[in-house]
């Protein structure tokens, strides 16, 4: 599993000494880990203004002004889903810690083995919670299940993405979403990506979902599109 992880804390040396350890657990699981390194929680709140991707967040507690748990609170008041690891030399915060669901609580210096168990957890969390999309819209950013997505399809120099009930209209490439939404969806053709969650039908030209929507099946797609499906529903 691909996971963007984030590691907090105002010394240096312990920043390097937690992420060779989750390297060394990335190896050994399988997983891929792309770090990001924040000095301080000030630090970490400006980028994530911007990029709220993060799978996993690796937080000192003891910081300069804003300190770790307060941080987590900010992140948690628009995201329940990132799994949120305290690090610490001190016990005192754990009560406040368990406020922000927090996946655990370890102590500096910190136990490799403990800290591989900890990381299994989260991903198993990770893979059991739906999958979130944060999109530019405008001056905004849009955030959406994945797994609401049933099609996105062109509109000039736009795209119109269809989730749920809803429709939104984003400035967007079609090969853009379609790296955007990753597992579980095929580009049936140069203007529509489809999520297979909702495909019921498929003939050489169309692709067709369960509320009845018909959608262009691009020529010689035919058998790539039954594979993907076959994979998606057989759960590959």
């Amino acid at each position: 599993m691909k996971l963007n992880i984030a590691i907090c804390d105002d010394e240096q040396n312990q920043i390097k000494y937690v992420k060779d350890i989750v390297s060394e657990w990335a190896e050994t699981s399988g997983n891929v880990p792309a770090f990001a390194e924040f000095p301080s929680a000030e630090a970490f709140l400006f980028d994530y203004a911007e990029n709220q991707n993060y799978d996993i967040l690796l937080l000192d507690i003891e910081m300069a002004k804003m300190n770790g748990i307060d941080l987590a609170k900010k992140v948690r008041e628009g995201n329940n889903r990132v799994q949120i690891i305290f690090i610490t030399g001190y016990p005192d915060f754990m009560s406040e810690g368990f406020e922000v669901a927090a996946l655990h609580y370890l102590m500096k210096p910190v136990k490799k083995e403990k800290l591989f168990s900890v990381l299994d957890r989260a991903v198993d969390n990770i893979a059991k919670s739906p999958r979130f999309l944060l999109l530019p819209m405008g001056k905004e950013t849009l955030r959406v299940y994945a797994e609401d997505v049933r099609y996105a399809e062109s509109d000039g120099h736009y795209i119109l993405l269809h989730a749920g009930k809803e429709t939104h209209r984003l400035r967007m490439t079609i090969p853009e979403i379609e790296k955007e939404l990753g597992e579980g969806f095929f580009r049936t053709g140069r203007s529509f990506v489809v999520g297979l969650k909702y495909v019921v039908r498929i003939t050489k030209a169309s692709v067709y979902l369960e509320d009845g929507t018909e959608l262009p099946l691009g020529k010689g797609l035919y058998d790539d599109m039954n594979k993907a499906l076959i994979r998606y529903l057989r759960g590959i």
